[in-house]
């Protein structure tokens, strides 16, 4: 005997699917303004409380907004600032947080054509003041929050890449979190690094290959507890 899967989602979900899958098949952009209740009720063949609570879903997401004169519009989400209500380290599940730490690390590699794409002798110059706000000798230290946030938001920044900078946001707290929590294996035998110091002045006289090397050095310590 076989049995088909059984669709327990409510009416509700079903009718904000089937919203979503409407406007997408209408090519609605964003600032078009969405069919009224009765007629999504008409279409749909539900009541219009149901395609109402459906609808507050949407705008819920920020996928519609109410506009004077206008009626619902399509409008641009604001994906991190969703995201980042869920973003909490303390409420994810111990997968997704290590996945989270990861993102970050191949974020930071990745970047580098962006970085010497786009960076200024004026970028260079504020990421050497703020090398040299950091202790001595930084290639010994694996982390420090303070550290993270100053010079790699700087580089997030140079980028020019706004989505990606509010990600990083997000995502820096987690990867503080993983780090301390012992989610990760201890790495008992800590090499030295690729300094913040060094990866500058492979900003002002390399390449965006040395670049990427060289931030994978810098963050091979973490890379070891994942694969070791």
């Amino acid at each position: 005997m076989s049995f088909s899967n059984i669709d327990n989602r409510s009416l509700v979900d079903k009718v904000e699917a089937s919203l979503v899958q409407l406007l997408s098949d209408q090519k609605l952009k964003v600032g078009d303004t969405i069919p009224k209740e009765i007629t999504l009720a008409e279409s749909l063949g539900v009541s219009r409380t149901v395609v109402r609570e459906a609808l507050l879903r949407l705008r819920m997401m920020g996928l519609i907004d109410s506009k004077k004169k206008k009626g619902s519009v399509i409008t641009s989400p604001d994906l991190f600032g969703i995201m980042n209500k869920s973003m909490n380290p303390h409420i994810l599940d111990q997968e997704t947080l290590k996945d989270i730490f990861e993102i970050r690390m191949v974020l930071e590699i990745g970047m580098a054509d962006f970085i010497f794409h786009r960076i200024t002798k004026a970028d260079i110059e504020q990421l050497k003041e703020i090398v040299n706000n950091e202790p001595p000798v930084t290639d010994h230290f694996i982390f420090n929050t303070d550290h993270e946030i100053a010079f790699h938001g700087k580089l997030y920044e140079i980028t020019g890449n706004k989505t990606m900078k509010k990600f990083q946001k997000m995502l820096l707290p987690v990867f503080e979190y993983v780090h301390l929590s012992g989610l990760l294996k201890k790495n008992g035998n800590v090499k030295k690094f690729v300094s913040h110091k060094g990866l500058v002045e492979i900003l002002e006289n390399g390449s965006p290959e040395l670049f990427r090397n060289a931030m994978r050095n810098h963050l091979e310590n973490h890379f070891a507890r994942i694969f070791e």
